[in-house]
């Protein structure tokens, strides 16, 4: 079964952004274009073999709460042992700090495979690559020394604590406590929820960063201070001591990704639970944030990647499933005739387009924003600060779009299917289940929407979005120069347009410190501001595909054209919702519900 197509990965990945540009820098000297290839294909392997088998077992044997400790599928001990062999927790970390310095967007490329393969199982990997980069880049070296090797070697897990019972996401409102001991450590006492791959029985140690307030810290945001928190204490050598008092209070039991376990933790109710102070107090949400952006990104890839498994599964569907027949000339069908596959019916093309116009794009958006991180690591000055705020600026829609749109892809691959969609026969109603947390993932589609509209297009003046701006049009002037992509040109200079002319009418809200107003269709503006982020991408394959055999070249303009009729032909729509003047989600009180 084909869960992604690796000539279209390599096209985004090397003629769409450019890789074999990137492999110019010093930084990394020790790629070239073949050592790539195999990289993709060693991960290829891997999930062909260890990881695409067992998606729907791990689905029909989920993660579960026994005795006070979470069991997995059994797979995953051969999973952990093979990535952790092949370096992929800390492949994008520097060489010095034990990774492989791999450009960020191969480092997604590769996970975007596994993913694609079996969502289930990168989280465990990818919250230890975090932890692990998150102390590599603030914690001590005795810190790094304690916990890294045994991490990036998949041995011990990682964990990122920010959500508690009576806060949610409102990050301000938390209530763990952190309380100095007197030889450097903190007593730890609280509990989070929603903490996934925090516990199971191939690890023999987890390293949590955790969010919690030191005694007489300030209110809000800027009273929290990050924490490493082990589930069991580590000795100066390395070795593994006494328990450390996190306890497993049980498993959420989810409607997808089952295989991927999300726990409750009660830190320091059942003895003393010890942490280490990472960086300075107070300054924990901002360290954390670090990890939060890459997880958002991982999020985006994620959806990006269970769009691709159900694409490929739906169309192999239609290319096997034969029902009804085409018309004739005369509008009519012959009943004598052998019925025809249904992939032969324009309708079911559509839906086929709707999802392939929606996965490849989310892949290039995704690509796109790492590539962004990427330069701004290999630059310095005015260049290396450019391609930081690019970076800022797309995060959140390289986290919402592919799940958000993601989500809708699959519903529509689940469509192809008719009844068997429907069915447990079938893998789509699987993947359905899957995708739908990524909208609520670290940070939900609304938090996104506000952090988007709020802070990153505002942020430093509106300088990210200039900076943008540029981008596109460079973009719009090379297609203007083919004839086959000016319409498409044009098309797209048209949604930037209205994209700063929503802006022009909600700032007006903003200037009068009616800042509700301002936000109150924030995710209207997301869905707009991501649509037309995407005409982009798709008109940079659109140029890049020139150059490819005509099969494909085809295949991707044809796509091309599928998501400029359907897709930012919406532009126009979601303008006239955000420049509407009535403020319904504002005025109506919760008394008229």
């Amino acid at each position: 079964m084909k869960y992604y197509d690796p000539q279209t990965l390599s096209f985004i990945l090397k003629d769409v952004h450019q890789l074999d540009e990137l492999l110019k820098a010093d930084r990394y000297a020790a790629y070239d274009m073949q050592s790539i290839d195999l990289l993709l294909d060693a991960v290829k392997d891997l999930s062909d073999t260890a990881l695409y088998p067992y998606v729907k077992e791990m689905d029909e044997k989920p993660a579960y709460f026994k005795d006070g400790r979470i069991k997995i599928h059994e797979q995953f001990e051969s999973i952990f042992q093979k990535s952790g062999e092949m370096g992929l927790v800390g492949a994008f970390m520097n060489e010095e700090d034990g990774g492989m310095q791999l450009p960020l967007v191969v480092f997604n490329a590769l996970y975007f495979i596994t993913e694609a393969a079996n969502n289930h199982v990168s989280g465990y990997l990818g919250l230890t690559a975090g932890a692990s980069n998150l102390i590599i880049n603030f914690g001590t070296n005795d810190l790094k020394k304690r916990f890294i090797p045994k991490m990036l070697e998949m041995k011990w897990g990682g964990t990122m604590c920010l959500t508690e019972p009576q806060a949610g996401s409102s990050l301000s409102d938390i209530t763990t406590s952190a309380k100095p001991t007197g030889d450097g450590t903190y007593s730890i006492k609280g509990q989070k929820i929603f903490i996934s791959g925090s516990d199971h029985q191939f690890s023999d140690n987890f390293v949590h960063l955790v969010l919690a307030r030191v005694e007489g810290a300030p209110a809000g945001t800027k009273g929290v201070s990050l924490f490493v928190v082990p589930q069991y204490r580590v000795s100066d050598d390395g070795s593994i001591g006494d328990c450390n008092h996190v306890d497993i209070v049980g498993e959420h039991e989810k409607l997808g990704q089952r295989g991927y376990c999300t726990n409750h933790l009660a830190f320091g109710d059942s003895g003393e639970s010890l942490g280490y102070l990472v960086g300075q107090e107070n300054k924990g949400l901002s360290y954390m944030f670090q990890m939060m952006n890459e997880a958002r990104i991982a999020v985006g890839r994620v959806g990006t990647g269970i769009a691709s498994a159900a694409y490929y599964a739906s169309l192999q569907y239609a290319k096997e499933r034969p029902q009804g027949r085409k018309l004739q000339g005369t509008g009519k069908k012959d009943p004598n005739q052998e019925q025809t596959l249904i992939i032969n019916h324009p309708d079911v093309k559509r839906m086929l387009l709707h999802q392939k116009a929606i996965m490849e794009g989310a892949l290039s958006v995704v690509l796109q924003c790492a590539w962004y991180v990427d330069k701004q690591m290999t630059t310095t000055g005015n260049e290396r600060k450019n391609f930081h705020v690019l970076a800022e600026l797309l995060t959140p829609i390289a986290k919402t779009y592919p799940s958000e749109k993601g989500r809708e892809a699959v519903d529509t691959g689940l469509q192809v299917l008719g009844g068997y969609g429907f069915t447990m026969d079938f893998i789509l109603q699987q993947y359905l289940r899957d995708i739908r947390i990524c909208a609520i993932y670290e940070g939900t589609t609304g938090i996104q929407s506000l952090d988007l509209l709020g802070r990153k297009v505002t942020m430093m003046e509106g300088a990210a979005m200039k900076l943008l701006a540029e981008e596109v049009e460079e973009s719009i002037k090379a297609a203007m120069g083919v004839e086959e992509l000016k319409q498409y040109a044009s098309q797209l200079a048209g949604g930037a347009t209205m994209i700063q002319e929503c802006l022009s009418h909600l700032m007006k809200y903003a200037l009068n410190g009616d800042h509700e107003r301002y936000l109150a269709d924030a995710t209207v503006f997301m869905d707009l501001f991501s649509t037309v982020v995407i005409g982009w991408q798709w008109l940079k394959m659109g140029l890049a595909a020139m150059d490819q055999d005509e099969a494909f070249k085809q295949s991707k303009l044809h796509t091309l054209d599928y998501f400029y009729k359907y897709e930012m032909s919406r532009c126009k729509g979601l303008q006239k919702t955000i420049c509407h003047d009535s403020d319904v989600t504002v005025k109506m009180g919760a008394e008229m519900f």
